[in-house]
């Protein structure tokens, strides 16, 4: 048996050039629940559409996620800048604090 090409190797990718999916020789009628072949041909040919449109959707669905990640980031990193902003004027305040008692212990002592 001489084949041009394999279910694995086709001698086209084009979905359209593919050869049909021919009945078996041996029987003249297919056996009974089984689909037609244009049922069969029309189903691959949809699929492939679908999975060529999905593919060309992946580097779209890539930016959109990498562009997610990045705003993640950014959020993260401002409540870290926040978060640091806060703790330095809390300290500040301490020290404020704590200069104000030691001035009214000064003025209460003499």
């Amino acid at each position: 048996m001489t084949a041009n090409g394999t279910i694995d190797r086709p001698l086209t990718h084009d979905p359209l050039k593919q050869a049909l999916m021919s009945p078996h020789a041996t029987t003249s009628e297919q056996p009974h629940g089984s689909a037609t072949a244009d049922f069969i041909t029309a189903g691959a040919i949809t699929s492939r559409q679908n999975r060529t449109r999905e593919m060309q959707l992946i580097p779209e669905a890539m930016a959109r996620a990498h562009m997610d990640d990045r705003m993640r980031e950014v959020d993260a990193e401002r409540r870290a800048v926040r978060l640091v902003a806060a703790r330095r004027m809390q300290r500040r305040a301490e020290r404020v604090s704590l200069r104000a008692r030691r001035a009214l212990a000064m003025a209460v002592m003499h």
